[in-house]
């Protein structure tokens, strides 16, 4: 399943994802992973959540951004759940189509049984038709 939390800069999504990841983790079954594109929130996460600072890493596509996120998958079985802060920024897909990008990691979801939360620094009106349903939260 992929979810996402909407809004402009700003609006409090992050603190939105934090919060959903650190309650997350209490009661998931496996591993959970938080994408970031810096270290800043290290301390605001619960410790048992893996914090991955994307950009110490050279992705630098959308494509780059997916075979990591597969990476991720491949060398921990028991991922439950991946929470994406920043989405755009780390999928290098600021100021472009995100439809594709939804649609494969709906294929990674289902294929490999992990959730997906991103948080997408635009107004949930500004998404594509497809990916409107999946908006959990429009701030």
């Amino acid at each position: 399943m992929v979810q996402i939390i909407s809004g402009t800069k700003g609006k409090g999504k992050t603190k939105y994802l934090l919060d959903m990841a650190n309650n997350a983790v209490k009661t998931s079954k496996g591993t959970v992973v938080y994408l970031d594109k810096s270290s800043k929130h290290m301390y605001e996460l619960n410790n048992k959540i893996r914090l991955i600072n994307v950009s110490e890493y050279p992705v630098d596509t959308c494509d780059g951004f997916i075979g990591f996120v597969c990476g991720i998958i491949c060398q921990d079985h028991d991922l439950d759940q991946m929470y994406l802060d920043s989405f755009l920024k780390l999928s290098c897909l600021e100021g472009k189509d995100i439809e594709e990008c939804l649609n494969v990691l709906k294929q990674i979801s289902e294929k490999y049984k992990v959730d997906f939360v991103l948080s997408v620094s635009r107004d949930g009106s500004e998404l594509p038709e497809s990916a409107k349903k999946d908006i959990i939260v429009s701030l």
